[in-house]
């Protein structure tokens, strides 16, 4: 069986896809098992799950969730970010959907800060200011929630970098505005509360938001989990493209010890088009569909 839970779309995050096309490429590559996470979103959930049945896909309500975490033993106690997917929630539910939108608006704020702090940085190299049109142009590129690789996106179109990541090189890093503050507490029981199962994404992503910034030990990544997640969590991402073999063997044998549900997925983009080739044991299907 091909699974792949951890997608992105255009329709509603910062994918190059829209539903209707992530849909149709997953038939094409006989996906049989899928979920659309988009970032802080669920407004496409309902139409994923009608195309995908359209299609003979099994389909699971997905989300993801970026939390601020810190730990008083690494990375000198300062909060970092981690991500975490939720899975089969209630996508009715009115606390869950509320808080997305209050995310939503201080996504759209944020942008705002950024592309001030990118105008100071311009200044300095003599480049063209962005004015209040460009940022409408840029909040009219995000079909769905605006995030920082739009503003990359933007960046590559006016010529200002090569790519995305020139982009975040040269500017979004230095010119980086803090996300909402949602905590391990609070995302886990929205989550939760709506129904849904809590899983800690790509926790060893070398180039991601991962447990790599407070250390890149496995061991004591896992001693932090169990430490200070563990109550919050119902499960982990084992199966990721990032990760390297000893990884995945070693999350397995983590979520095995501690009964933690284990996902898996592509992570997809769309750029390039990777739906489907993370190769996620067959065990997992067991606790999406019924």
């Amino acid at each position: 069986m091909i699974i792949d839970l951890h997608i992105h779309s255009k329709t509603c995050s910062d994918g190059n896809f829209t539903v209707n096309e992530i849909i149709k490429e997953a038939k094409t590559r006989n996906i049989q098992l899928m979920s659309i996470t988009d970032h802080d979103s669920i407004c496409c959930q309902k139409q994923a799950m009608r195309l995908a049945k359209k299609n003979g896909i099994h389909y699971v309500f997905g989300v993801e969730l970026n939390i601020s975490f810190s730990h008083p033993n690494f990375y000198k106690g300062k909060p970092t970010s981690l991500d975490l997917l939720g899975y089969q929630f209630n996508v009715n539910n009115r606390v869950l959907r509320k808080k997305l939108q209050q995310i939503s608006e201080h996504r759209e704020q944020r942008a705002v800060k950024i592309l001030k702090k990118l105008n100071i940085e311009f200044e300095k190299e003599g480049i063209k200011n962005f004015t209040k049109n460009e940022l409408l142009e840029i909040q009219n590129s995000a079909d769905g929630v605006l995030t920082r690789p739009h503003i990359a996106d933007y960046l590559v179109k006016k010529g200002i970098v090569k790519d995305r990541q020139e982009a975040f090189n040269k500017y979004l890093v230095k010119c980086n505005v803090s996300k909402y503050p949602l905590i391990i507490d609070e995302a886990s029981n929205l989550l939760r509360a709506a129904g849904g199962l809590v899983v800690l994404a790509h926790p060893n992503d070398p180039y991601g938001t991962s447990m790599v910034n407070l250390t890149k030990s496995l061991h004591e990544q896992t001693a932090i989990i169990k430490d200070s997640l563990l109550p919050y969590i119902d499960g982990i991402e084992c199966w990721h493209p990032r990760n390297n073999v000893e990884t995945t063997d070693h999350y397995v044998n983590f979520s095995k010890k501690y009964g933690l549900i284990m996902t898996g997925g592509s992570d997809c983009h769309q750029k390039p088009i990777r739906m489907g080739t993370v190769q996620v044991h067959n065990s997992v299907s067991q606790h999406f569909i019924k």
